[in-house]
């Protein structure tokens, strides 16, 4: 029964992750060096995977990252939330030196429109 139980938890973590894994942001990348694909995921940044494919680059990036927030559960660390489920306002306070606030500020003039235009043009 102990055996079961554990297979049964074992599942029960795998199946949490994995809806978690779905939910976060991955990003597919040609190597043409290499000539793979790379699958990121924005909410683990450090962790990286490849295959021959885009589809089998983002099915080996989802792996890894389920097998890593199992991981990270055991560890006791905390699960980094997708970016998906956040909330954003559309804001940030965004600060810079005064010689860059002028000439974006010149900039945003000589094209007639805002500052906040003129950066978000720029991103």
């Amino acid at each position: 029964m102990k055996f079961l139980n554990k297979i049964y938890l074992y599942d029960t973590i795998y199946s949490t992750m994995k809806k978690m894994a779905l939910a976060y942001d991955y990003s597919i990348s040609f190597d043409g060096e290499d000539n793979i694909y790379l699958g990121r995921c924005a909410e683990l940044p450090s962790l990286m995977a490849h295959g021959k494919t885009q589809v089998q680059a983002l099915e080996e990036i989802v792996k890894v990252v389920v097998e890593t927030l199992k991981w990270m559960k055991e560890d006791g660390e905390e699960l980094p939330s997708p970016f998906s489920l956040m909330r954003f306002s559309g804001k940030i306070g965004l600060r810079m030196s005064p010689e860059q606030h002028k000439r974006v500020t010149i900039n945003a003039s000589l094209q007639g429109i805002s500052i906040n235009k003129y950066i978000t043009s720029k991103l």
